[in-house]
Parts: structure tokens; sequence; C-alpha cells
């Protein structure tokens, strides 16, 4: 069967993400020159929205024109000298970033291997610790979006507190989704991005960091220089040519967050992941993740259907879910929560409903769809 599409495709993966209407009139206006006034008075603006959405008053945080990537980098060359000793958390793609990023910069990496789909046992990292003391950093995903799970960075930020490691977290599919508190957690750097939960295109990133972590700060970066573009945006500019529209249409996504309130919005991503994961479970999917993150939901598909079949007759519905990546390439799908509202998930797991039956798998129309609706509204 074919599917007509008149208003074009849906986006469902964890980045970018779909934009709304607010943020879409902000990037359309003309730009503005970003040495003014009002520039000025904007990015302050941003500033203060970003810091209510941390629950902090520290101004220990940049926003860098880069991916989230950028920030990750950002991370090692400032907090960590050539030869520091590091633990990466190695759970997924983006774990072996981490991993990959320290070692590029002559980081003495320590590769905890974790199983794709599990997260991170806390005493694992402890153990690593007491065997390492001179470890001067632990490097993890709070959301590792490659594979859904969730690492709790909680428990081990109860592991560095009263060590002189600093706990550094890609929260890129966390922030605007988890009601994130660095510094009553205990998390000593935290990096973002800007085309996930802030659903805003790609090319800005954000990086806080702890008063613990600023005594460390040691630039090895020309660019990603992070004590430089600090100075700067206090005094609301940056050390380089900022990505404006983005900034701006920051402070329209920030704003919006926040009238929601970031308690509600973690309620909100948690009731959908769920009812997205028995929905799923309903037409014989299994949820990958030991322990899914709120953020998306990564899964395999009824035994013999390709994800990618499955993935490719969905999109003929006009709606784009992810793949697996690395490990799990081909293997799982992936459907992002970010920037969704509930409903949105019916028209997703109907697009999964009509892909099964066509690929020779029998599901009940509706019983994917019901079993979601009987989730959300319990």
């Amino acid at each position: 069967m074919k599917f007509n599409n008149f208003k074009g495709e849906r986006v469902f993966t964890p980045g970018p993400v779909e934009i709304p209407d607010r943020i879409r009139e902000v990037l359309g206006r003309q730009i503005i020159h970003h040495r003014t006034k009002e520039f000025t008075e904007a990015f302050l603006e941003t500033r203060e929205l970003f810091k209510r959405l941390l629950d902090c008053t520290s101004e220990n945080f940049v926003f860098f024109a880069s991916s989230g990537t950028g920030a990750m980098e950002a991370a090692i060359l400032n907090f960590f000298s050539e030869g520091d000793k590091v633990i990466a958390v190695v759970g997924g793609k983006f774990g072996e970033r981490w991993s990959e990023l320290g070692k590029t910069f002559g980081l003495s990496v320590i590769d905890l291997e974790v199983e794709w789909g599990k997260s991170v046992d806390p005493e694992r990292v402890e153990k690593l610790l007491k065997e390492h003391p001179d470890c001067k950093g632990i490097l993890v995903q709070m959301s590792e979006t490659s594979t859904g799970a969730y690492h709790d960075v909680l428990a081990l930020a109860k592991l560095t507190k009263d060590r002189d490691a600093l706990l550094v977290v890609d929260a890129i599919t966390a922030l605007g989704v988890y009601e994130i508190k660095p510094r009553e957690w205990g998390i000593d750097v935290i990096v973002g991005g800007s085309q996930k939960a802030f659903m805003l295109p790609p090319g800005l990133s954000m990086l806080w960091f702890s008063e613990k972590a600023k005594e460390r700060l040691n630039p090895r970066s020309y660019y990603f220089n992070v004590k430089k573009e600090l100075e700067k945006q206090k005094e609301g500019q940056t050390a380089f040519t900022p990505a404006i529209s983005l900034i701006l249409a920051l402070k329209e996504a920030l704003g919006m967050l926040l009238e929601v309130g970031m308690k509600e919005v973690e309620k909100k991503y948690a009731k959908m992941s769920q009812g997205v994961r028995k929905a799923l479970e309903e037409i014989g999917c299994k949820v990958f993740p030991e322990n899914p993150a709120i953020s998306l939901t990564a899964a395999l598909p009824p035994e013999g259907i390709s994800a990618d079949e499955l993935r490719k007759v969905v999109l003929s519905t006009g709606i784009r879910l992810a793949g697996g990546q690395g490990k799990v390439k081909g293997k799982i799908f992936r459907i992002s929560h970010m920037g969704a509202d509930y409903l949105d998930m019916v028209q997703v797991l109907s697009a999964i409903e009509l892909a099964l039956n066509q690929l020779g798998k029998k599901v009940k129309y509706g019983s994917a769809v019901g079993r979601y609706l009987e989730v959300i509204s319990s």
C-alpha cells in the first residue's frame, strides 16, 4: 500500500526534532547584528532563563556555535590536562565518543565497557575509582541516545563528591527533558545541544560547570576556550561570532519550557515514554534498554521483521524514525519523544501498526494505540 502525504515528513528522530511554530517564527525573522545592545540584552536574558532551567544562580556556563560534540570536546580541553586519567563509560555510540575524545587529546582513558542497552553499575565505577585513586574524571551519558539507556548520574555524583574526580555528563538528550539540578546533584560538567529537547536546529551547544570544575579550568583550545568565552558571555557578548538566530530561538524555547515548568515537562515525557513502551510490547516489539531514558524509546521489532524495513514502510506514511547505530545498526528502531506532545505518539504508533501489517506481522489495528491511550490517561 502506498500512502499519500500532502503535509510532508514528520520527524520523530532523537535529533533533530520538529520545531514548534513559536520557535520557527523567531528563526524566520530578519537577523540582527551581534555587536549591538539588542543582542546583548537578548543574550543576557537567555542566560537568566538557562539558570532557571538548571535551578541554579551560577554564572558558570557558556554557549558555543557548535553541535553538542563541540561542548563535549570543550569539556575535555578545558578541565583536563594531557596525561590525566579518566574513566569513560562506554555503553553506546556516544560513550564511545567520550573515549575517543579523551584519547584524541592525550588523556589516559580507562574504558568501562557496558553492554549496549544496559546501564552502568555504580559499584563497578566505585571499584575503578578505588583502583585508580589518581583518576581525574568520569565521562558518562545521562541518556545514551544510541541505545535509549539511562545512566544513574545521581549515584555517580555520590562517588565523586568527596574525590578529586570530576563527573562530566553528556546530557544532550536529557537537558530539557529531565528536571536537572546539577549543583544540587553534584554534577561537575554538563553539556547539551540545541537540536534535541530545546527544539531548535543543530548548531548551538551549552556547557555548565561547577565551582569544583572551575578550579581545574585550564583551557587548551583557542575556539573552545571556556575561560575566554565566560568573560565575554557574562557581559552579554561572545568571544567569536555567535549563532545569533539560534540564541534568540533558545530564549523562546527556554521560555516555553519554563512556562510549563521542568517538573511537569519531565512528568509528561515519563508518561509518554511509558505509554509508548507498553504500546510497542502490545504488538510484539521488545524495548531494548534495560533502564530506558524518557527522552526516546529504542525497541527491537517483532521476530522476522527487519528494523530498517519497518522504518522504511513507516516513512512511506510520512513518519521518520531513527535506526540503530554502531553495534545495534539495523537491529533497533528509535522513537524520539523530545518536543512531542501526547497525541503525536498516536500518529507514530498508528504508522507502526500499518507497517507491521504490511510486512506480514498481523497485529490488531488500534491495539498499540489503545494501550498507549490507556497508559497516558491512567
